[in-house]
């Protein structure tokens, strides 16, 4: 089993994309507590650091409706995003299940896989509503993907951007990869700089 993070995963960071979920975010912070852009911003950072998403947080502290939020902060303009054959060839060469599990909407997931060539590569995308709103880095939230997705994570990879979203993933005995910037920690079996050069070195290595 082969499980993907979506944002800063399956795509470079420098795509931005994230951007334009965090200027909504903002937005729908600003416009639903009432509160200036520079409190907007501290409150998205701080209910992620405290509960592991911004939603979460709100969630928690505001008990606002999820699914319109996660309709208005996925609405962004997909037009940079380029198809990433490589990609592509990479994980459809992998034996065995493979699934996207974000933090983010299923729906979201959908569309950027679609927008970087990837969709047809996986047999299933997971979003927050399907771990029951239970965000990453909690324990449940694997838990809960991992049941409906049937996934056995100890025959399994985690491929994820969030060095913190890897601790319960080792802890279930998968093999953990973080990509993106070099973190070292006895929960991250390897790093890489981005996923086309993880598997150019170990599936040609």
């Amino acid at each position: 089993h082969w499980v993907f993070d979506l944002d800063h995963t399956l795509y470079s960071p420098e795509i931005r994309l994230f951007d334009q979920i965090e200027v909504l975010m903002n937005t729908y912070l600003k416009k639903t507590l009432n509160v200036t852009q520079e409190k907007a911003i501290y409150l998205r950072q701080y209910y992620w650091e405290k509960y592991g998403t911004t939603l979460a947080g709100l969630m928690a502290e505001h008990e606002i409706d999820p699914d319109y939020y996660l309709e208005f902060v996925h609405n962004i303009n997909l037009n940079d995003v380029k198809v990433n054959t490589k990609l592509a060839s990479y994980i459809n060469s992998l034996d065995g299940n493979k699934i996207v599990f974000t933090n983010g909407s299923r729906m979201h997931a959908k569309n950027v896989s679609k927008a970087l060539g990837l969709y047809n590569c996986f047999s299933g995308f997971y979003g927050t509503e399907d771990a029951k709103l239970i965000p990453k880095p909690h324990k449940k939230a694997f838990e809960n993907i991992f049941k409906i997705s049937r996934v056995n994570p100890k025959s399994a990879v985690m491929f994820e951007d969030d060095p913190r979203n890897l601790v319960e993933p080792f802890k279930l005995g998968m093999k953990t990869v973080l990509v993106g910037d070099y973190f070292e920690a006895d929960y991250i079996h390897f790093n890489t700089p981005d996923l086309n050069t993880f598997f150019k070195e170990e599936l040609n290595g």
